[in-house]
């Protein structure tokens, strides 16, 4: 198996694995409780929440644990949404967030909040200008992703936190595809509020976070006791939390060296399929993208039937976000960068990881080259092109 689908989940370490092991059948009690067995429990729910918040640059005490990324972003708008109502009840947020955003924001609209949707550039970008011009004197988030979830666009996050508090506005990032894979740094940035997941950088599943700087004011998740300083009620996950420390700190520790790795060969796989692949294109920004992510849109084809080819020699790989799959529709993200529908339905991602190999790459890139030429071969789309002298084909 070739597995190129690390944006939907990463495989867990196994160092992490270890790591939560005694808290499941050994160091078993409830963090929460006062008797020193206890403690060592409470003890390690610390260190992780220490871990986590140094990748970016935040105190300890200003990371939240949740069950994940959708929560956390859940949690973030909503909460922001709340609190700020008093100022006003207009949201900022851009076309190509993921659907933990756009689905809350979508959700607000009925409850009487106005949003704005700033649109993105061709590549991916938000434009700056447009989310500056969008800014009413009722205005109180903006939420705008760290990176693309699908085609790896970076974005200007340190402009937005920058525009966010010349206005005295709250700025939420979702940064789940972003966290552990590049640098981010919350003063720097400007950012008050961030998410993030902990199986998308080789943690457990079902884990998160919220980061909330200190002195924003926004309400509880969850009501009923007092974990997480009152604003989470629930016992603790403490495998899960200790797993995605150790994760954290793992993911700190090889930052440097695996952005160069992944990027270097995901910059070969794109070469390659944009030179060997008639009718393909880059989906995203060509350097400000995430350095495991490559999205590929091919003419005259259809993603899921090329997925399920390429599912067939053992590769793994995905159309757009895990969240979607199943959907009939177009990726919202190639609408937003101006693709039109019959291109947009023709996409493919590959995500890679630091275990990812140059003869893994290779091998699918000959995978893709037979599987296209196979399906143009059936296309009646790509037939009549031939026909109108649309194409020359060799």
């Amino acid at each position: 198996m070739i597995y190129l689908d690390n944006a939907a989940t990463t495989k867990m370490s196994e160092e992490v694995f270890d790591a939560m092991k005694p808290y499941f059948c050994e160091q078993y009690a409830n963090p929460s409780a006062i008797y020193s067995f206890a403690g060592s429990a409470a003890k390690a729910v610390d260190e992780a929440r220490k871990k986590t918040a140094a990748l970016i640059g935040a105190r300890s005490e200003e990371i939240y644990f949740t069950a994940g990324g959708s929560e956390s972003d859940n949690w973030a708008v909503r909460a922001a949404a709340a609190f700020g109502k008093a100022k006003g009840k207009h949201i900022i947020t851009s076309t190509i967030e993921h659907h933990a955003v756009l689905h809350t924001c979508q959700y607000l609209e009925k409850q009487g909040y106005e949003v704005t949707y700033v649109n993105v550039d061709a590549h991916g970008k938000i434009k700056l200008d447009a989310l500056e011009a969008a800014i009413r004197p009722d205005t109180i988030l903006i939420t705008v992703m760290a990176a693309n979830n699908e085609i790896g666009t970076i974005q200007p996050l340190k402009e937005i936190g920058a525009i966010a508090k010349k206005n005295h506005i709250l700025f939420h990032t979702d940064a789940v595809q972003a966290y552990g894979h590049i640098p981010l740094n919350v003063d720097e940035m400007g950012i008050d509020l961030l998410s993030a997941s902990g199986h998308k950088f080789n943690g457990p599943k079902g884990t998160g976070f919220l980061y909330i700087r200190r002195g924003v004011r926004i309400g509880a998740l969850i009501h009923g006791g007092a974990q997480e300083r009152s604003r989470r009620a629930g016992t603790l996950n403490t495998p899960n939390i200790v797993g995605m420390g150790v994760a954290a700190e793992l993911a700190a520790r090889s930052l440097d060296e695996r952005m160069k790795k992944e990027a270097a060969l995901r910059d070969y796989l794109i070469d390659r399929i944009l030179k060997e692949v008639p009718y393909s294109r880059l989906n995203g920004h060509l350097t400000d993208r995430l350095p495991n992510n490559a999205n590929f849109c091919f003419e005259f084809i259809e993603g899921e039937s090329l997925l399920i080819l390429l599912d067939q020699q053992g590769i793994c790989a995905s159309s757009g976000s895990a969240c979607t799959s199943g959907s009939l529709d177009p990726s919202h993200v190639l609408l937003a960068i101006g693709l039109p529908h019959e291109i947009a339905h023709g996409s493919l991602r590959l995500t890679l990881s630091e275990e990812t190999t140059k003869e893994e790459i290779d091998f699918t890139v000959e995978a893709i080259k037979q599987i296209v030429e196979r399906l143009r071969a059936m296309s009646p789309l790509y037939e009549d092109s031939i026909k109108r002298g649309d194409i020359n084909v060799q």
